[in-house]
């Protein structure tokens, strides 16, 4: 039959299934397949913490959302046009989330009496007029799936695992996106078991031609290219790109790569990249804790390495002493935070951001650290770098703080030019540097950048003392002197405070707006899409996003003081408010949530018009 094509410029689909229906393996091979059509990409996978929730439960839904449109978009998108619900609980956990009027693709097979009473329905929702406000494509996604694989010779768990590739191939006919990228995807994958292969590959298919073929798919939907800007992309997700940018921080830097890291959801996935990466130089040591990483990690860099670790909250927590160390030993060391939903356990797989008065206070005494935030996934890679660059120049710990939303979320990454990337490259001490020419002074501090000398262990004639009791000025003894102390104790908040970063950029098309929106991390996405919002309705609102919360733009305390009213929407309690207030005196406005869920454009966009109706 002759299907209808219809032009759309944006769609939000959400995968939904049980922990091992392959939601996300599904929804990352369609994000892979949109980004080769070159659209603007962003993606939220969501999952539960438990390695197999019982399935078939509310507590055991796995999600995977990917926006994609033919514009520059910011976020994964608020609701979803379209639901793929494998059972009764992945349509009860996501209805909610579903505007009137939006396509449901129900997997007909799972909606059993017992499936349904799992999660409290009564009567199927399939039979009575609860859906009547949505499009609803029952489809018999696990028979069909073992029909198209009755020839093959596949057992019949294997066929029933296959119906998230029927899926797949039903949503990439829906969406016209090119599949050949999945089919290698499928023989890499399954190599060692080529029936495994035959038979994926065969789901696919059955799941397209069903596309092609049935009634009740009579539109097929085409979203084209967005236009961006000239040069290679690939998709990427925050930790890998992190990863990357630790990489190439190494290469530009031309020191080996140390990381010293425990596993920890979400930042497991950075151990795992870098440990592909030997030939550039980069040592990755699964340690025995997050205290044995961190010590390792220093250790590396005392050596005269790049040395680096990676934790999410609880892992700081346990690491902070040997921060300390850190500080008063004045070596190089990158932190990576990906923050999660705490406190304690928490929620692990939730997205968070409170962990910025750890970050900025944390510590025993007077240890102040430099403090970044990446704003997207994407801009992971950039700031590892920049990461590395105050670490390395100004002989500093340095924590970035990622999160969950970040990390695992995904996006176009336009490969940079490996010139372009800043010249990293450190000088070590060889020779003394006393005034007598024979002397060795370790805390001799470069006027500039108030740095000490780095010289690695066994150079002759460089031989000093190391550890954390306080260190005499110049020449690193052991001291007690009060007046040493709080010599040295203000030297170091100096070299933090006087780190030169980027002022901090407004964006205020209009050049009128009252109202600034202030905010760091991922909550970039959300808050840009509101303000796009505003401004499209004819509402003026400035924005401006802190990527260097330590130390904090020269100019911004300028920037605060020049608007009305300065909103701050934060994924906690008010960190970033309590710190505004307090350094620049400015009764910023909070706006905090604390769900285990980046903010949606749309409740961004509904406060900040109350906000501006009262200015």
């Amino acid at each position: 039959m002759t299907k209808q094509i219809r032009q759309l410029d944006r769609v939000v689909i959400r995968f939904a299934g049980d922990s091992g229906d392959g939601m996300q393996l599904t929804g990352d091979r369609f994000t892979s397949e949109t980004a080769q059509l070159g659209n603007d990409i962003s993606t939220l996978p969501n999952f539960p913490a438990e390695i197999r929730a019982p399935a078939g439960t509310l507590p055991g839904v796995s999600s995977f959302q990917v926006h994609f449109a033919d514009y520059d978009i910011l976020t994964p998108g608020d609701a979803p046009n379209v639901l793929v619900a494998m059972n009764p609980a992945a349509l009860k956990a996501n209805l909610t989330d579903l505007p009137r009027g939006a396509d449901i693709i129900v997997n007909t097979d799972e909606f059993t009496r017992r499936n349904l009473a799992k999660v409290g329905y009564t009567t199927s929702p399939l039979e009575d007029d609860s859906l009547a406000g949505y499009v609803v494509h029952p489809v018999a996604l696990t028979s069909m799936t073992v029909g198209a694989l009755a020839e093959h010779e596949v057992s019949k768990k294997d066929a029933e695992r296959a119906k998230n590739m029927f899926a797949l191939g039903l949503l990439s006919w829906m969406y016209s996106r090119p599949y050949e990228s999945t089919l290698r995807f499928l023989e890499r994958k399954f190599a060692a078991r080529p029936e495994l292969v035959a038979a994926n590959v065969a789901a696919f298919r059955a799941g397209w031609n069903f596309g092609e073929t049935t009634e009740d798919f009579s539109v097929r939907y085409e979203v084209k290219p967005a236009k961006m800007l000239p040069g290679t992309y690939r998709n990427i997700t925050g930790n890998a790109a992190l990863s990357l940018g630790l990489v190439a921080a190494g290469v530009r830097s031309g020191l080996p790569v140390f990381l010293g890291a425990y596993p920890i959801t979400p930042a497991s996935d950075i151990l795992h990249e870098l440990s592909k990466h030997k030939k550039f130089g980069v040592v990755t040591m699964q340690a025995e804790d997050e205290i044995a990483a961190v010590g390792a990690a220093l250790g590396a860099s005392y050596g005269g390495s790049l040395g680096i670790t990676t934790t999410s909250g609880p892992g700081v927590a346990l690491k902070s002493e040997t921060i300390s160390l850190a500080v008063a030993l004045e070596l190089p060391l990158v932190i990576v935070d990906v923050q999660r939903a705490g406190p304690s356990t928490g929620m692990p797989t939730k997205t968070e951001q409170a962990d910025l008065n750890m970050a900025l206070y944390g510590r025993h005494g007077e240890a102040p650290v430099a403090v970044i935030a990446p704003k997207s996934p994407a801009d992971c890679f950039h700031a590892a770098l920049e990461a590395a660059r105050i670490a390395l120049t100004y002989r500093t710990p340095v924590l970035l703080l990622s999160d969950n939303y970040v990390a695992n979320g995904s996006e176009p990454w336009l490969l940079p030019d490996v010139e372009s990337l800043p010249d990293l490259r450190v000088e070590f001490a060889t020779r003394a540097n006393g005034e007598d020419g024979t002397t060795f002074l370790p805390y001799l501090r470069d006027p500039e950048t108030l740095a000490r000398p780095w010289a690695i262990p066994g150079t002759p004639g460089l031989e000093h003392r190391i550890g954390g009791l306080e260190k005499a000025d110049k020449t690193g003894d052991i001291s007690y002197d009060p007046a040493n102390h709080d010599f040295m104790v203000r030297t170091r908040a100096a070299r933090i405070e006087t780190i030169p970063v980027p002022d901090v950029e407004v964006e205020d098309p209009d050049g009128d707006a009252r109202v600034l929106v202030l905010g760091w991390g991922s909550t970039y996405g959300p808050i840009g899409a509101a303000c796009r919002g505003l401004r499209q309705r004819g509402l003026s609102v400035a924005q401006a996003h802190l990527r260097h919360l330590a130390p904090m733009p020269a100019n911004l305390g300028e920037v605060l003081r020049s608007y009305d009213r300065v909103v701050i929407p934060e994924m906690n309690l008010g960190q970033l408010a309590h710190v505004i207030r307090a350094k620049y005196l400015v009764d910023a406005i909070g706006y905090n949530q604390v769900r285990g869920l980046p903010f949606t454009a749309a409740e961004l966009e509904t406060m900040l018009e109350e906000v501006l109706k009262n200015v």
